[in-house]
């Protein structure tokens, strides 16, 4: 029992990460990123091929942020000037691009089968239970690392910049503010977490295939981030948890509701998931924490 809530915290963290990267572009910038799944497994295969040629996981985990930087630059680029559902379309489109290329250049990713045996760091000097506790506390620590560099981030003049371009960019443009450099930044920025993620994802996992990236995850962090609250990050980590949380309870529903096969046990998650997504947006279409307005200051 102790080791399924390890898990269970370790896989809402590294969703918490997913999180804010999701909230940095989307709360911060007011982009839309559905390709979110596809930088998660740009990290989660480049550092399986990094520590798999013989670099240490820290050397890993720092090729997936910088593989996740190279990707979000390579996808601005073609994005810069998109806006609303082309940027959307685009950047779904790229998740899928990664996908089919982990799923057929079998000399890079395996293919279908899949990368096994990446190394997970102490696991075999730790065993089960401490390699459990170690990873969920590392986890825990680069995510509140993560939070507190963004935070502090969101509290800057990039941050207020950011979200000057969220509510008008034509407006910031006009005051003199390089949008378009902006938005550069932040979207690499944001795929370095997402990368960072997969590294961990995979390290955690041992073995990582293009089934476990499908467009799906993408859903569950936007209804992290919805739920948690658009821009904050605190709001975006909380809500990984609680969204990790729900889909950990609802395995179980094919013991609350008998006669089910395995399928419709499946497709009645997902259909849960589709309900608390709207049931979260009609009832607190703010998030639990919405994002604090500070004060418009007083005319002297």
């Amino acid at each position: 029992m102790l080791n399924y809530l390890l898990f269970t915290l370790t896989i809402g963290g590294i969703y918490g990460l997913l999180a804010l990267s999701l909230n940095l572009i989307w709360g911060g910038a007011g982009m839309v990123n559905l390709g979110l799944a596809g930088f998660f497994a740009v990290g989660a295969y480049a550092s399986a091929i990094a520590t798999g040629a013989g670099a240490p996981v820290p050397l890993g985990l720092i090729a997936a942020a910088c593989a996740g930087v190279v990707a979000g630059l390579v996808v601005t680029f073609a994005t810069l000037r998109l806006r609303d559902d082309y940027l959307a379309i685009v950047t779904l489109g790229f998740a899928e691009v990664v996908r089919l290329i982990a799923l057929n250049e079998r000399w890079l990713t395996n293919g279908s089968d899949g990368m096994s045996g990446i190394r997970a760091p102490f696991k075999a000097e730790l065993g089960p239970l401490g390699f459990n506790l170690f990873y969920c506390g590392l986890v825990a620590v680069i995510v509140a690392l993560v939070w507190l560099a963004l935070r502090r981030l969101d509290l800057s003049p990039f941050g207020r910049t950011l979200k000057a371009i969220r509510e008008d960019q034509e407006l910031a443009a006009f005051a003199g503010k390089k949008v378009l450099r902006f938005k550069l930044q932040a979207f690499a920025l944001s795929a370095a977490i997402a990368g960072l993620a997969g590294a961990l994802y995979g390290h955690y996992q041992t073995y990582v295939s293009p089934d476990h990236f499908q467009p799906l995850i993408t859903i569950y962090i936007f209804l992290a981030v919805t739920a948690g609250g658009v821009g904050r990050p605190i709001g975006a980590v909380i809500g990984a948890l609680l969204v990790v949380a729900f889909l950990e309870a609802t395995r179980f529903v094919g013991e609350v509701v008998p006669g089910l096969h395995p399928v419709q046990v499946a497709a009645l998650r997902e259909m849960l998931v589709g309900a608390a997504l709207i049931l979260v947006l009609y009832l607190r279409p703010q998030g639990l924490l919405p994002e604090r307005i500070p004060p418009a200051p007083r005319p002297s």
